[in-house]
């Protein structure tokens, strides 16, 4: 993303409120927040700039949705966290991989029994932007936030220990396999010090080992893949498209007992809480995330994944880094 000039921004939004029929443009994200008509604010730019107009909805008194990474780091998300807390208002995050209906369904069948003790787990997710190039610049430096890590690797772990439970130890190798890297389309050579590979193992919920991995760059093969083994029976999650977990409709075959063969399961309709025409695509778990978090907003309640399964989120990539650098075996509270 580029840095834009003020009245580069001032246009740029004004043509897109022209474009798509929205009464109001606004460049500058406090007098967005402050404006009466606004009542929830939306924040998509770049991870290092979130914290400015998170912050400005929460002063001005409204709900917040962020995209994940919530921040650059996990004290610049705790900050979020409390400030919305203290302002009473609704927050969620963009870890909308905890409302697809395949992921809500696994669990839901893990917490009844289905495979019995879970035993062990793998997952397996790509990164096919994480290659020979880089498409954008920024993600290059680990310390905006940005990276395989913290957006493959949060979302799909996240999805992980929702199904399974948290981390309770584990090891990890957060890789970076280039010194520099060129940017797509112009060549130019950037410093890479963000991770492009991830490895991690070990053990969540109730003593279940686990292993995971993001391999960056990788365009062919196994698109993502969550394989549950219990006491009981099996389950297998795989990708029907191209791209992250989070954001297409994934498969599901289950089995249970001695020498049955895995089947599909199709999902129950009470997962789903969207309109038929929403499309299975990167729409799709977003728009589940909204209307949960319409519904939150109407009940008072609190939504979900908010801004504090955001800091436990980071939190569990900080100790991963820690693992990595380190070499030592990480305890997660």
């Amino acid at each position: 993303m580029l840095d834009i000039p003020f009245i580069e921004q001032v246009d740029s939004a004004e043509v897109a409120a022209r474009h798509f029929g929205i009464p109001l443009a606004f460049s500058d994200p406090e007098q967005l927040a402050q404006h009466p008509n606004v009542d929830l604010v939306t924040v998509t730019v770049k991870v290092p700039d979130h914290y400015r107009p998170v912050i400005a909805a929460i002063e001005a008194g409204k709900h917040v949705y962020c995209e994940w990474p919530l921040g650059r780091d996990t004290e610049e998300a705790q900050r979020m966290l409390d400030a919305a807390e203290r302002k009473g208002v609704c927050h969620a995050v963009g870890l909308q991989g905890q409302l697809s209906p395949t992921i809500n369904y696994v669990k839901d069948l893990i917490a009844d029994g289905y495979v019995g003790r879970v035993l062990a787990a793998t997952m397996i997710g790509c990164a096919p932007n994480w290659g020979a190039t880089l498409d954008r610049a920024f993600q290059a430096d680990f310390a905006n936030g940005a990276n395989l890590t913290t957006i493959t690797g949060g979302h799909q772990i996240d999805a992980l220990c929702y199904c399974l439970g948290e981390f309770r130890e584990l090891a990890a190798f957060a890789v970076t396999q280039r010194d520099h890297i060129p940017l797509e389309g112009t060549g130019e050579l950037v410093r890479l010090t963000a991770p492009d590979q991830l490895v991690v193992s070990g053990i969540v919920g109730d003593g279940a080992a686990v292993s995971f991995q993001i391999r960056g760059g990788m365009a062919r093969g196994t698109e993502f893949l969550f394989e549950i083994h219990g006491s009981e029976g099996d389950l297998v999650l795989a990708a029907t498209t191209g791209g992250s977990m989070q954001r297409q409709e994934l498969s599901l075959q289950g089995a249970q007992g001695k020498g049955a063969r895995l089947a599909h399961l199709p999902i129950p309709a009470k997962y789903r809480f969207v309109p038929d025409g929403v499309p299975s695509a990167s729409p799709y778990n977003v728009a589940q995330l909204y209307a949960k978090l319409a519904e939150s907003i109407r009940n008072g309640t609190p939504a979900g994944p908010g801004f504090d399964a955001a800091v436990r989120r980071h939190r569990l990539l900080d100790a991963i880094v820690r693992a990595s650098r380190t070499g030592q075996k990480q305890h997660v509270a």
